[in-house]
């Protein structure tokens, strides 16, 4: 009797995402990447704990185009390498194609992302890697990423979290290190409601390190 065969892409993906999504702080992590690689200089990262992880980063970078809004959910669809030379002169924080995807099987995700040509923004909604809907809005150039309810279909990945005030202190350390790694852009990092780091942008790096240490 035949005892091997195919996972469905969706099952496939949710064990993907175990690669890229471990925690709350690796769902910030590749989504300010993601912000930073799109060119932004102002990024927010609002994170919320409410029994279940929602976060939510926005960015005035360049926005995803019209064409390109469902695909970029797509497993290794990226913008970022297009040949094998490529590989050679990475100049990206990202380039797999493997966050958004990954980040998506295991959430629901609803992004809104407007390039500077376009007269309206792009609404995507996502549920648990599954297209739900796709509608124009209005909205400012840049990309809003909301992850909600994390871990929702996957429960035994929230047995393997610590609590919720050590993971946001991963995530606070996380942003502590991108303020002194990029201090051209100003970064706005909430928790619970409550503006926990603000760090316009610097030129001298001193001023970044006393931004930190001040917290």
């Amino acid at each position: 009797m035949k005892k091997i065969r195919v996972m469905n892409e969706l099952l496939a993906n949710k064990i993907a995402a175990g690669e890229v999504v471990e925690r709350p702080e690796s769902v910030v992590k590749e989504l300010v990447e993601n912000a930073i690689d799109s060119g932004a200089d102002s990024i927010t990262a609002e994170i919320l704990f409410n029994g279940s992880w929602n976060i939510t980063v926005t960015d005035n970078g360049c926005g995803i185009d019209d064409d390109d809004v469902v695909l970029a959910f797509e497993r290794h669809a990226t913008s970022k390498i297009f040949s094998e030379d490529d590989l050679y002169t990475i100049s990206t924080l990202g380039f797999r194609g493997e966050a958004l995807p990954s980040i998506a099987s295991v959430s629901k995700i609803d992004m809104v992302t407007k390039t500077a040509d376009s007269e309206l923004a792009n609404r995507v909604l996502i549920e648990g890697g599954r297209l739900a809907s796709v509608e124009k809005v209005s909205a400012g150039n840049g990309t809003r990423i909301a992850v909600k309810n994390l871990f929702y279909n996957t429960p035994a990945r929230m047995k393997f979290l610590k609590s919720h005030s050590a993971e946001f202190l991963r995530i606070l350390n996380l942003f502590q290190n991108l303020v002194l790694s990029k201090p051209h852009i100003h970064f706005v990092l909430v928790y619970n409601d409550r503006e926990v780091l603000n760090a316009p942008s610097a030129e001298i790096l001193r001023d970044r390190f006393s931004t930190i240490y001040s917290i």
